[in-house]
């Protein structure tokens, strides 16, 4: 099975989870998200599917993140709103986001993985 790997190759977290994951057997269908962040109805998709809170898909320590002011915007933002600003710009995103089926990982954490990618 072929996950979607949503990465930024200058990010050393996503460099690790693609390794992990190739060592384990796994084959990616790598998107640089940066250069092809998923749209705003793959965004929703790949909400809906994870079971996280909308608000765990932000990059919370990217600069883009600070310099529009989101830390204070987000709570007052619908669900719409925030689909919409993820999908201006692929930096805004928490990367990878790793997906299959009905199956969603944000960020990288080896328990999770294992948990949900072996």
């Amino acid at each position: 099975m072929t996950l979607d790997f949503y990465w930024y190759p200058k990010c050393g977290t996503c460099r690790k989870a693609k390794k992990w994951l190739e060592e384990q057997g796994h084959e990616l269908n790598v998107i640089h998200i940066a250069e092809n962040p998923p749209s705003k109805d793959a965004l929703k998709d790949l909400y809906s599917k994870s079971g996280l809170e909308l608000k765990k898909f932000f990059n919370t320590s990217g600069q883009k993140y600070r310099e529009l002011g989101l830390k204070d915007r987000l709570s007052s933002m619908s669900e719409d709103e925030m689909l919409t600003v993820l999908s201006s710009d692929g930096m805004l995103i928490k990367r990878p986001i790793t997906a299959s089926g009905s199956k969603v990982t944000v960020g990288f954490k080896e328990n999770d993985f294992e948990q949900m990618w072996t």
